[in-house]
């Protein structure tokens, strides 16, 4: 699980591997990403927008910008966090993801919280 904590904002990730939207014949397979964004300082922020960085096993890159994420633009007070799920299609059976969230403090400092590279993988089995 990745976890990265700066300017006070841990970012924690679980991915899982969505098998019933996957169709491995016509090269689709869909992934979730389940965030939670926890604030550690003593002072509120509030997420602004996103960017995510998207490589497959191919080396295709997407780039993903956009304001807030799922439609939200949490606040979050000392302690707070604010969870949520996305997904991400992919051609290949396995991808990295990394981005930032773009934080702004009531005083008005902005700021990113970094997101370290996290795998999407199908898992496999060996018998």
């Amino acid at each position: 699980m990745p976890k990265k904590q700066n300017n006070g904002i841990e970012i924690n990730v679980l991915t899982e591997y969505i098998s019933e939207r996957s169709n491995p014949l016509k090269k689709r397979y869909f992934f979730a990403y389940h965030i939670t964004i926890q604030n550690k300082s003593n002072s509120p922020a509030k997420l602004l927008s996103r960017y995510w960085h998207i490589t497959d096993a191919e080396g295709n890159t997407e780039e993903v910008r956009g304001p807030g994420v799922v439609g939200h633009q949490p606040r979050l007070e000392e302690g707070e966090s604010f969870e949520y799920t996305s997904f991400c299609p992919l051609t290949t059976e396995f991808g990295v993801m990394h981005g930032l969230f773009n934080m702004i403090r009531d005083n008005g400092q902005k700021f990113d919280a970094i997101i370290k590279p996290f795998k999407l993988a199908v898992p496999f089995s060996i018998n």
